[in-house]
């Protein structure tokens, strides 16, 4: 239990400094695309910094797993955490650094319970939607037949990507591009599924609440009537056995 204790006041007290440390990795992996001019050193700069945030989640993930008393059982509980902490190390490429740090920004931010469903799905829409841009903008930008050559194309591309409408104005050519592709319009499917739920699950609790008071006003109406009833009775009880009147009392002279 102490374990347990320790774990969680370690989740808590980190979990707004790694949000921060997630936006400041979104600045270093913009700047190089946005830019391409800029200087090598920037590039550099922005580089380390990737890296050093995608330490920070792994070291974060290391430290809750000392911390747990049942080590095997959290690695199961876990393991898309540890897939995204091995991933960039497979094969260190910028591509791999951009989806396990959202992998771990997306898990560590389940765990606060204060963050609702809906600023979690707007979150990852625009989270999804910069990258998924981002991304397919530093491997399109070059490739020989590729049509999606400004950061306008790429948001274009993935907004109607995600939303699975696909003009087909601008397409990847390239094989990560079409990776990229198939991984925003699963998430897109994913999170239109999860708002659709939350909307029917917002109705049916909503419906439910007007039932349940529907029931209590029944349920009060129907133990007034009762009342009413016993006190016609108790009246006419009465009323049967009520003190006889003058002209009652004077026949029985």
């Amino acid at each position: 239990m102490k374990e347990r204790t320790a774990q969680g006041r370690w989740e808590r007290s980190t979990q707004r400094p790694l949000l921060a440390l997630a936006v400041l990795f979104a600045i270093a992996y913009a700047v190089p695309i946005v830019e391409p001019s800029a200087s090598h050193s920037v590039t550099r700069a922005c580089e380390v910094t990737e890296w050093v945030v995608w330490g920070a989640f792994a070291l974060d993930y290391v430290v809750r797993l000392t911390l747990s008393r049942e080590r095997w059982a959290f690695v199961r509980r876990h393991w898309l955490d540890l897939i995204a902490v091995l991933l960039p190390l497979i094969q260190p490429l910028r591509l791999l650094r951009v989806v396990s740090t959202l992998l771990l920004v997306g898990q560590r931010a389940r765990m606060a319970s204060q963050i609702r469903l809906t600023t979690y799905v707007a979150g990852a829409v625009v989270g999804l939607l910069m990258f998924g841009s981002l991304a397919v903008l530093s491997v399109e930008r070059d490739a020989p037949e590729g049509n999606i050559r400004t950061l306008g194309d790429a948001v274009w591309w993935s907004f109607t990507t995600m939303t699975t409408v696909g003009y087909g104005d601008h397409a990847p050519t390239t094989g990560a591009g079409r990776v990229l592709a198939v991984g925003l319009m699963l998430s897109g499917i994913a999170l239109l599924g999860v708002v659709t739920a939350n909307i029917a699950a917002w109705f049916i609790a909503r419906f439910e609440r007007d039932d349940e008071e529907e029931r209590r006003q029944t349920e009060a109406i129907a133990l007034l009537t009762e009342e009413v009833r016993a006190l016609r009775a108790e009246v006419a009880v009465l009323s049967s056995a009520r003190v006889p009147g003058p002209s009652e009392e004077s026949g029985a002279f």
